[in-house]
């Protein structure tokens, strides 16, 4: 390990590597609620170019040292969790956008570029990056290539996958390789791009990607429609849907989320309501306006009780802010919050809704329903108390069963949050087992001695 240190900071400098105990512990952890388990990294290195990135994975397949590397460690999977210890390599001194194409409709960008710093200077050249995750304030390029990160516009806009032409990417031994470019059609050989976006930094580490871009829209619009019940919003869904329509979004909140987030930061919801819907409507101004038309229409034909539109961008911030404010008001129910992830098709949402609250109710935990409705992709948000152990053992046969339930109405165990060391033991319960040793075997050919981010995706305790 001292001559490992050593020759890190002879490429890196002192101050980009750290190995005191109090500088390793800040990254022993990532969003993900783990509870008292701590796993340590043995150093914290902070790269400043790809040349760098190279050689410390060639010391690292020289030291047979596990590398993980990391943005901004929100994800909720425990992706980028030191499970073995070894070097966490923190991509945020990589930050700067390189490159915006107008012309081509693409820029250039280094990992740790945060989502929302991207999105602010491609709409000032009134361009548009749709990727939204959540987190969007914090989390980086770099982990949402990771994690194919979605988001409310995903419904019509696709996930960050749709939108990465081309990666370079840093293979376990040190070599730099090119994928994709800067065209849109191209089917040069295996599309090795795609397989890179989503797999949690295990196959190689991205230090920059060419990303699409599309034109501004012209305009926006946001709905809030309250329901009576969970069944009239989500028909509600498929009649838009239906009626071929495409809003940018279509957000579900539960009577319980409404509840909480009026709770704690009052902003109007209608709580005597069984569900809302939160709908962007964006594009020409004239077609903004018949398609939110046509959207209250429809809801009223499914007993909408109370349908509010923004008439200018205070309100519609007024509405996304309440919206938000989701997570953040869960987090005062009690000390930890765990969000999952499940998704169900558009038609199963009622359903998969009845699944959380009867799984909830079995196991005395607390859940606030939400999601992305028009793609399926359902948020049950948990408050409960880690140090708790008993809670903590019903939560874990609560997750079983809800991934279970996922599974039987034709979902998925991720839309977003990836599977990470969190959920890799419901991977045999989704995925033939021919499908995961082929997957088992690409690993195997990019990172031989399994020292990218071991025990992710294929093998993991869980939440201990």
């Amino acid at each position: 390990m001292e001559n490992l240190v050593r020759n890190l900071r002879s490429i890196l400098g002192n101050d980009n590597v750290l190995t005191a105990y109090e500088d390793r512990y800040c990254y022993a952890y990532d969003a993900t609620a783990l509870g008292n388990k701590l796993y340590l990294p043995d150093i914290v290195v902070l790269p400043l170019s790809k040349e760098q990135v190279s050689e410390v994975l060639k010391l690292a397949d020289k030291y047979n040292t596990p590398v993980i590397a990391r943005g901004a460690g929100t994800n909720l999977a425990g992706s980028c969790i030191p499970v073995k210890g070894g070097i966490i390599m923190h991509l945020s001194r990589m930050n700067q956008i390189l490159e915006i194409d107008k012309n081509n409709l693409l820029c250039r960008v280094q990992p740790g570029v945060v989502v929302e710093k991207l999105q602010q200077e491609v709409e000032e050249a009134g361009l548009y990056f749709p990727p939204d995750p959540s987190n969007m304030k914090v989390s980086t390029v770099g982990g949402s290539i990771a994690q194919s990160s979605g988001g409310p516009r995903c419904f019509k806009y696709g996930t960050t996958k749709d939108y990465v032409l081309g990666l370079e990417i840093i293979l376990a031994d040190g070599t730099i390789i090119n994928t994709g470019g800067k065209t849109v059609k191209n089917v040069t050989g295996y599309n090795l791009t795609q397989l890179f976006v989503g797999s949690e930094g295990t196959l190689g580490i991205v230090t920059e990607a060419i990303l699409k871009l599309i034109p501004k829209p012209e305009s926006k619009k946001v709905l809030i429609a309250f329901f009576d019940s969970i069944d009239n919003a989500a028909n509600a869904v498929t009649g838009i849907i239906s009626s071929k329509i495409l809003p940018a979004t279509l957000e579900l909140m539960d009577k319980f989320t409404m509840e909480t987030i009026e709770k704690f930061y009052p902003t109007g919801l209608r709580t005597d309501m069984e569900a809302s819907l939160v709908i962007e409507v964006d594009g020409l101004k004239e077609s903004v306006e018949i398609q939110a038309g046509q959207i209250e229409d429809i809801c009223k034909r499914f007993n909408a009780c109370d349908i509010r539109v923004s008439k200018d961008q205070k309100e519609a911030d007024d509405i996304w802010f309440a919206r938000r404010s989701a997570f953040g008001a869960v987090a005062k129910l009690g000390p930890n919050v765990i969000t999952e992830d499940a998704v169900v098709p558009r038609d199963k949402i009622p359903a998969m809704v009845g699944e959380i609250r009867r799984i909830s109710e079995k196991y005395n935990l607390t859940a606030c329903i939400m999601g992305h409705a028009g793609d399926g992709n359902i948020h049950p948000n948990f408050s409960l108390d880690l140090r708790n152990k008993d809670e903590v053992q019903r939560f874990e046969k609560a997750v079983d069963e809800l991934f279970d339930a996922a599974l039987r109405l034709g979902g998925s165990l991720s839309g977003e949050h990836g599977i990470g060391m969190t959920k890799s033991k419901y991977l045999k319960n989704a995925l033939d087992e021919r499908s995961i040793e082929l997957m088992k075997s690409l690993k195997q050919v990019f990172d031989p001695k399994n020292l990218l981010n071991p025990d992710k995706i294929f093998y993991s305790n869980g939440i201990k």
